[in-house]
């Protein structure tokens, strides 16, 4: 089997790492915060055995791609341009989507704003919210989740980057990766880095080593363009008005982990079982396995499955 090949693509302005595997049809592999390409190394070389192009990139501000400064460069638009830009580049009218946290909600809107370039997404964690008409997406979680809300701390530039700067990467890579909490809300006065422990031992899913690869290149890059993520959020409600109430008209399939901090809770449960999920993402499949929240590598082969069983699925309906 070919090894991962890695290259810097210009796509809408900005230069962008790829790592990719094999030939075939392209499968785009999103990441989410905070990871890099490396998240995807399972998936990466599965698809590629299977017969298909995997391609998972550092999305912009991570990682070897660039990371512009303002938080205005990291709107819905700007994160799907980029992807488009990516299947110019290698003359892909239609791929497969598969996207995990951040990486889902990209995929999601990629969904949205060019069914005509998805052929079908596996949406993990992060389900598709409606959304609101007259709440700005911050204010949302807020009033969900209180005002310590891991969202809102992360709204002022610097103050996240100086909590994380208190910890070396590697001790922060283990607080977010391996976090089992229930929830991202700390204590008044206490921020989202000191509120949640350091695990003392590693689970069976992820190597010292590993988790190294990812603190190695938060230590080079810093926080500040997956932070800007957060920082965009507002700025992507409102860009996002001529869309309200759309729907996502592409096949898909969710997958959450049952123990993930954002199944259990403020109301995703009952959301993605409820009708609304349904009515929104018509052509939807919804699976629910045991797991947390950074469930493709904790359990990288059923998710590996799930996503060939669905492309196999949608190759055959749509004679790809």
């Amino acid at each position: 089997m070919n090894e991962v090949n890695h290259q810097r693509i210009k796509t809408n302005g900005i230069w962008m790492h790829v790592a990719e595997q094999g030939t075939g049809p392209l499968v785009l592999l999103l990441h989410g915060f905070p990871e890099i390409w490396y998240s995807w190394r399972h998936q990466l070389n599965y698809l590629a055995q299977q017969g298909y192009h995997a391609v998972a990139p550092d999305l912009r501000g991570y990682g070897d791609s660039d990371s512009p400064l303002n938080p205005e460069s990291y709107t819905a638009f700007h994160l799907v341009d980029d992807l488009i830009g990516l299947l110019d580049h290698f003359g892909e009218p239609q791929a497969f989507v598969v996207g995990h946290d951040w990486g889902a909600v990209v995929g999601w809107y990629l969904s949205l704003f060019r069914p005509d370039r998805v052929k079908g997404l596996v949406a993990l964690s992060v389900p598709y919210f409606p959304r609101s008409p007259t709440i700005k997406t911050v204010e949302a979680i807020i009033r969900a989740f209180g005002d310590q809300v891991y969202v809102s701390q992360f709204q002022k530039p610097g103050r996240a980057e100086r909590a994380f700067a208190r910890y070396d990467c590697l001790t922060v890579m283990k607080k977010i990766l391996l976090t089992t909490a229930k929830h991202m809300t700390p204590p008044e006065g206490m921020e989202l880095v000191d509120f949640l422990p350091t695990p003392s031992v590693l689970p069976s899913w992820i190597s010292e080593e590993e988790l190294e690869v990812f603190a190695d290149k938060f230590q080079e890059t810093g926080f500040t363009g997956p932070l800007n993520y957060y920082r965009a959020m507002d700025l992507t409600w409102e860009l996002l008005a001529p869309w309200q109430d759309a729907k996502i008209t592409v096949p898909a399939k969710f997958i959450i982990g049952d123990k993930d901090m954002g199944f259990v809770s403020g109301g995703t449960r009952e959301y993605l079982q409820g009708e609304m999920f349904k009515s929104l993402v018509p052509d939807l499949e919804v699976v629910i396995m045991d797991g947390h929240h950074f469930i493709n590598q904790e359990k990288a082969q059923q998710i590996s499955d799930e996503i060939l069983s669905f492309i196999r699925k949608q190759s055959l309906r749509g004679n790809f």
